[in-house]
């Protein structure tokens, strides 16, 4: 093999070439490549943070479901609660009212039959007083007997 002098400028060349690429053309490569790596390790991180505040929250949503199911529970519970002592409340007035209702008509219907009793009483007296006018044939004196026609009211 001859070593000659365009085997030679070829090696240079090749040399130059290479230090060319490696001074002016290999760093900006490295960059853009350096730079792509950095966005796509970011973009990575960034999406595995966002798997983590979504399962972070999908957690609170849980919990706060579930707190809201309590809370709704809970609310019901004590609807039910104040329905029943409403009604308890509203039978317990009713049956004072009835009672109340009652002891009145009780009341009037006593004062009724006194007033009754007291009429038939008078009554009764006037039918006697007339019934011993017609046997006696003469008029009874009503002021006269006025102690004898309240004892026989009083006996009635």
């Amino acid at each position: 093999m001859d070593i000659n002098l365009t085997l030679l400028m070829q090696a240079v060349a090749f040399a130059a070439f290479i230090w060319f690429t490696a001074k002016f053309v290999w760093p900006p490569l490295m960059h853009a490549i350096e730079t792509r790596q950095k966005q796509i390790a970011d973009g990575l991180a960034a999406g595995e943070q966002g798997k983590q505040s979504l399962a972070s929250a999908e957690k609170r949503i849980a919990e706060m479901l579930a707190e809201a199911k309590s809370r709704s529970h809970e609310i019901i519970v004590q609807g039910e609660k104040l329905g029943s002592e409403t009604i308890e409340a509203a039978k317990t007035e009713a049956k004072v009212e009835a009672d109340r209702i009652i002891t009145a008509a009780k009341a009037e219907i006593q004062q009724e039959v006194a007033r009754a009793k007291e009429s038939l009483r008078n009554q009764v007296s006037d039918l006697a007083v007339a019934g011993a006018t017609k046997i006696l044939k003469r008029e009874v004196d009503a002021k006269a007997h006025a102690d004898l026609l309240a004892a026989i009211r009083q006996e009635l």
